[in-house]
């Protein structure tokens, strides 16, 4: 909650844990773009990704995602699957609440690249985790997309070029560290953090 926005004149809005994937295919990305009716973020090209669902906490998955709770890296593993159609996982019975995954969940591919907390004011505030994968580890053929129609269209990006799509300021910065990962530069010593609209990552977790 932003404690003290009410003396400021900015709307009170509580924040939700969330999680999306940038997931890595040859110097692309999977990216997708939200619709104009969207309450958040409208019209910009993001990651596949969204808030943890109550039955994600539930969820036991095969291996975790280093630095991440277990809910949080079930919500981007459930989050890329509903939006488009891609999972990772083994076989085995699937997690309560998710119809159709037909796998267990499993995280280990993850790796934990980048934090932002929503700046106070929007509509909707999330602690969202960034979390990078690469396609091969995919339980599914990459080629094989098929969400839910919340990011429409879906495309397989080119590095280089993801920058120059109508993306949110977050989403640019969460591209720095996906561009260096594929770059095979070494990650930095802690989590970058941007919070609170800072134009600066914090290097914090």
């Amino acid at each position: 909650m932003d404690v003290g926005g009410a003396e400021r004149g900015v709307r009170l809005t509580a924040i939700r844990d969330a999680a999306t994937v940038a997931l890595l295919r040859e110097g692309h990305v999977l990216m997708g773009c939200r619709r104009s009716g969207a309450v958040f973020m409208p019209m910009k090209w993001v990651f596949p990704g969204g808030a943890v669902d109550p039955d994600d906490a539930g969820v036991t998955l095969v291996r975790p995602c280093p630095g991440v709770p277990d809910a949080i890296a079930a919500a981007g593993l459930r989050e890329l699957w509903e939006e488009t159609g891609l999972r990772f996982g083994v076989p085995g019975p699937e997690p309560k609440g998710w119809p159709g995954f037909g796998l267990r969940p499993d995280a280990g591919a993850l790796r934990f690249v980048f934090r932002a907390v929503t700046p106070p004011g929007h509509s909707r505030r999330f602690d969202a985790r960034f979390l990078l994968a690469d396609a091969r580890a995919l339980a599914d053929d990459p080629d094989a997309l098929a969400g839910s129609g919340e990011l429409e269209p879906l495309e397989w990006v080119p590095l280089e070029d993801a920058p120059r799509r109508e993306i949110a300021f977050v989403t640019e910065i969460a591209l720095q560290e996906v561009i260096a990962a594929a770059r095979g530069e070494d990650p930095p010593e802690e989590i970058p953090f941007l919070d609170e609209g800072k134009r600066t990552p914090i290097r914090r977790l």
